[in-house]
């Protein structure tokens, strides 16, 4: 008997995540189906393809030998569902897209909403997630990230420039001239230590107290308003949040480049053009002159 896709696919998500539980995760589903399914996989085989041990689940030589294969038909059907998906010229189906939290809430909702009106057949996934999640896998269908693109079998623009400002609490004083002794900052945590905004934190305040820290631009502005600190956060965020006031300084901090992706084989599909434009649009006339015309 051949081994059928849908047990390949299991075994993929067990190999990838290392667990039966986080595979579950990844692609919906319980694990006493994974656990079933994988059982049947091996009995079609005649092979164990794991080595169950107190930290996971680690590939034998045989699952190592079907590991590329099992990805090779993978990127098969993928290949071939992305194709099909990119060649329909309907309006409807699903566009699933991928950003940071603060730029789904205060940049992407907002279109969303008004593109769900004009597109009513359209369903949009939009999930703010830190992940880079994967364009090929169908993870998302369109990605907006500050970091540019360089997988081959992406098409990616800069799309937008995002000024950054530094905000206080609106009844506190302004900063003293100096080093930051005295004031308090909220800043990103350490996994996102090596962000400019950060850097700049560092190199203007650098003997600031840090009373919090949080990956969360949106958490951030909160804290700023409950009077926790100065916090660094996007224009379009700050200049929304009641109860707290960007600085005028002569060396705001850096800005940040936004950039949208997409596979390419999906750069016909009709849903997909017609978000994008609707994003061009949205920037009051003011997109990158990458993104004008060409996304």
């Amino acid at each position: 008997m051949a081994p059928e896709w849908s047990d390949l696919r299991i075994f993929l998500a067990i190999a990838r995540e290392g667990t039966l539980g986080a595979g579950a995760r990844a692609i919906g589903l319980t694990q006493p189906t994974m656990g079933r399914r994988l059982k049947a996989l091996e009995t079609v085989l005649g092979h164990t393809l794991f080595q169950r041990t107190s930290d996971g689940f680690v590939l034998t030589d045989e699952g190592q030998l079907l590991m590329p294969h099992a990805e090779h038909i993978e990127e098969e059907l993928l290949t071939f569902q992305r194709q099909l998906s990119g060649t329909g010229d309907a309006l409807d189906g699903l566009l699933r897209v991928s950003c940071s939290d603060w730029f789904g809430l205060h940049i992407l909702a907002p279109i969303v909403a008004r593109f769900s009106k004009a597109y009513p057949k359209v369903v949009v996934e939009l999930l703010t997630d830190q992940r880079l999640l994967n364009l090929s896998r169908r993870e998302a269908d369109l990605v907006f990230r500050i970091r540019p693109f360089t997988e081959t079998d992406v098409v990616s623009r800069r799309l937008m420039h995002i000024q950054y400002g530094l905000y206080a609490p609106k009844d506190a004083a302004d900063p003293v001239d100096g080093d930051g002794e005295g004031s308090c900052i909220i800043t990103m945590d350490e996994a996102f230590a090596g962000m400019p905004d950060v850097a700049w934190l560092r190199e203007h305040f650098p003997n600031a107290t840090v009373p919090v820290r949080s990956n969360s631009r949106d958490v951030q502005a909160a804290l700023c308003a409950g009077g926790a600190g100065m916090a660094v956060l996007p224009v379009p965020l700050g200049d929304e949040v009641p109860g707290i006031r960007r600085l005028a300084l002569s060396q705001p901090p850096p800005g940040r480049d936004t950039w949208v992706g997409y596979h390419r084989d999906l750069r016909r599909l009709p849903r997909l053009r017609a978000f994008l434009d609707m994003v061009v649009q949205s920037q009051s006339g003011h997109p990158s002159p990458e993104a004008r015309g060409t996304i």
